[in-house]
């Protein structure tokens, strides 16, 4: 076999395992879509048909003029943009700093910055919980999104970094030598040339903010404050065999906007976080 037709061979082999992998993440979703179809009656007849029989979109339009469904959807889109806003406040001048200047043990503190995301936060919510509940932080979104900040810092701090070195060094000096100093070179220069990975660290932010259950699920026991992965568990909790093609839908309106935004934005996110792997 020549080295043609290896290659080749090599690129058949890797859509078939993509191919795979695609499928094995979507078929729950698909049979989420089909019990989101369904009617009640249909429901009861059994899940072994794929393809609802008679399908029905009432299932989504009771979920979405509920009021409390749509208040948990506007709690997670809440929490999730504070956090992601946080987060880049914090990020950035630290992305800024490993990125420019050279300091004793820069990478082993690197390394342990992102050792943080080794940590489940399962871990640590015992004593978190205690602390929060201590200095009076539960039951408030701005507790959760204090949270939610210094789970997120780590990732987005890297990705930062990533952006920022692949901007010259020569364009800070440039305004320095202009009569910038360090802080207005990193405000005029650094923040408008680092948008897309700035965009892109704002967006996986704001998807791990929309996704996370764990930490509200512990901090907020208020229904008015619960985010929308937190509410449906609650939902599923109090209901019968009769309403699953209501919790089907509500799933799947609290799954699709972050599979949405990633898809339409992938090429964006790939970019900011392989910035500055390379260099010339």
């Amino acid at each position: 076999m020549n080295a043609a037709n290896r290659e080749r061979l090599g690129d058949v082999l890797s859509y078939i395992f993509m191919l795979v992998i695609f499928a094995f993440f979507a078929w729950p979703l698909l049979w989420l879509l089909s019990l989101a179809l369904r009617t009640r009656r249909e429901v009861f007849l059994g899940v072994s048909r794929f393809i609802p029989k008679n399908p029905t979109l009432e299932n989504f339009t009771l979920i979405l003029q509920s009021d409390k469904f749509i208040g948990y959807l506007y709690n997670a889109l809440k929490l999730s943009c504070l956090s992601a806003i946080g987060c880049l406040i914090v990020a950035l001048p630290a992305a800024y700093a490993f990125s420019r200047f050279e300091f004793k043990g820069k990478g082993a503190w690197m390394m342990a910055i992102l050792s943080v995301q080794m940590i489940s936060p399962l871990v640590i919510m015992v004593p978190l919980y205690r602390y929060m509940a201590a200095i009076g932080l539960t039951d408030t979104h701005f507790g959760a999104t204090m949270v939610y900040i210094a789970l997120a810092v780590p990732t987005v701090t890297w990705i930062l970094k990533g952006s920022i070195d692949g901007i010259p060094k020569t364009l800070d000096e440039a305004a320095m030598i202009d009569g910038c100093n360090r802080f207005t070179a990193f405000v005029r220069v650094i923040l408008p040339l680092s948008t897309p990975g700035i965009a892109s660290a704002f967006i996986i932010s704001v998807i791990g903010g929309w996704s996370q259950f764990l930490v509200p699920f512990l901090l907020i026991t208020k229904e008015s404050l619960t985010p929308i992965g937190v509410g449906i568990f609650q939902y599923a909790g109090t209901q019968n065999d009769s309403s699953i093609q209501l919790l089907a839908a509500a799933c799947l309106v609290s799954v699709v906007p972050a599979i949405v935004a990633f898809l339409a934005l992938q090429r964006l996110i790939l970019g900011a976080m392989t910035a500055g792997a390379v260099k010339g």
